[in-house]
């Protein structure tokens, strides 16, 4: 799913590519990855236990938010992901928890707390509140209802 999810990012990334057939596929495939993404967010915080460092829900789910993050870079696909329902508000509930975690255990969420040791440095989480923020950032951007929320 992650090698899968990386293949999306890349075709995603690349802006250039897309024919307008594409672009409509990419359209329905943003929701089924919304909807994954709600549904497996929390998996994520079991990251703050070490013995949960490799848990495949939460590669998964750290994955779909580069993806998302890039999907909702894209003009075409930016309001199709804003209207979602409840994309936002779990992006934002997500970034809420992860802020608390990282406040109560040692913060594997941003790359400031893990420079003092080497192995976290290389965390597959590091980064992962910036994405929730790029995430929310998109959602608002040019969107009066979803600025009002946040």
């Amino acid at each position: 799913r992650v090698t899968l999810l990386e293949l999306m990012m890349v075709k995603v990334s690349d802006k250039n590519s897309f024919i307008s057939e594409e672009m409509n596929v990419f359209v329905r495939h943003a929701e089924f990855l919304a909807v994954c993404f709600q549904e497996n967010c929390g998996a994520v915080l079991k990251l703050t236990a070490a013995a949960d460092a490799e848990d495949e829900e939460a590669l998964v789910t750290i994955r779909l938010l580069d993806v998302l993050c890039e999907m909702t870079s894209n003009n075409g696909q930016l309001e199709h992901l804003q209207a979602f329902p409840g994309l936002l508000e779990t992006a934002v509930d997500t970034l809420r928890l992860t802020h608390l975690a990282g406040k109560q255990a040692v913060n594997i969420f941003t790359a400031t707390h893990s420079v003092t040791r080497q192995e976290e440095i290389s965390h597959p989480a590091v980064g992962f509140k910036s994405h929730l923020i790029r995430l929310i950032g998109n959602l608002c951007y040019k969107n009066k209802e979803n600025q009002d929320k946040v």
